[in-house]
């Protein structure tokens, strides 16, 4: 029959003997276990106190086991066995674990994705996996350590980190521009989501000089597929400045008007950490990702 959990033996002491008898040396076992000699014998002469019996039987430098001492060995050694090697597998597997980021498909590609070689330059040994998904995502079950999302203030959990809010402007590949100035009949390139802040008609509507005339519009169900039209020079997008400022700095796109920014209060990227105390490596990542979007902000 079985005995309550409170009447085993502390596994310690339970541990110095079963490296004793592995070893059938008090010495070599001292040795496993970075321990001193005297450690160790006082373990093996602990557990003989608390199971009120001899398990070893001391010999002029030798030892070997009582009959209870040998079949408690016999099972003590099979358990730790299993210990070790189910130890050893978690160990293992939260090591080669990646950080997995996850982030909306055009923020994935315009912000994150350019700036990974950075990343990997500074910690060259680090495993990066990245999800690039528009839909939400419980961050536990799926496994993802963070999420880079597109929210308010009132929408994203307790310990999320503000990286910077949004502004928008009409931006064209330079080479579209007539002394200066966009033709009029220039095509509009349009994101195929419902956000007012990004259709173009609600853009021209907010306008100081609406425009009534008729032009050829580009749809596109990605952002990113917006921008690359373009950088193509397809025609002219509304440009979340935040998030293209390398191809306005390169000048592979200019800004045609003043940008418009919502408030503190608005839609802004945030950094979401899947637990309260990750490990090192998503540590490492996330204050990457803080630095990297205060830098792009400045």
């Amino acid at each position: 029959m079985p005995i309550p959990l409170a009447k085993l033996p502390p596994l310690d002491l339970i541990r110095g003997f079963v490296a004793v008898g592995r070893r059938m040396s008090i010495t070599l076992a001292a040795q496993d276990l970075f321990l001193t000699q005297s450690a160790v014998s006082r373990q093996v002469h602990l557990l003989e106190q608390f199971m009120g019996m001899p398990l070893l039987q001391r010999h002029h430098r030798a030892i070997s086991f009582t009959p209870a001492g040998e079949r408690l060995f016999r099972s003590a050694d099979a358990i730790l066995l299993q210990l070790q090697d189910t130890v050893g597998e978690l160990h293992a597997s939260q090591a080669a674990r990646p950080v997995t980021i996850t982030a909306s498909i055009g923020m994935t590609g315009l912000w994150l994705l350019p700036r990974l070689s950075l990343l990997q330059q500074r910690w060259p040994g680090l495993d990066v996996r990245v999800a690039a998904s528009d839909s939400v995502a419980d961050l536990r079950q799926e496994g993802i350590d963070l999420a880079l999302r597109y929210t308010t203030r009132l929408q994203v959990p307790p310990g999320a980190i503000r990286l910077f809010g949004e502004s928008v402007a009409p931006v064209a590949h330079p080479l579209l521009l007539v002394d200066g100035k966009l033709p009029a009949a220039t095509p509009l390139i349009e994101f195929e989501q419902p956000n007012p802040r990004l259709r173009w008609k609600d853009w021209l509507e907010g306008s100081d000089k609406p425009t009534r005339k008729k032009r050829s519009v580009l749809r596109f169900n990605q952002y990113d597929m917006v921008i690359q039209a373009a950088l193509a020079g397809q025609g002219v997008a509304l440009g979340r400045i935040e998030l293209i400022g390398p191809q306005l700095q390169a000048g592979q796109l200019v800004m045609l008007a003043e940008p418009r920014t919502q408030g503190s209060e608005g839609y802004a990227y945030w950094l979401i950490q899947a637990d309260q105390q990750p490990r090192s490596e998503v540590q490492q990542v996330a204050a990457w990702i803080i630095a990297e979007a205060q830098a792009s902000v400045r």
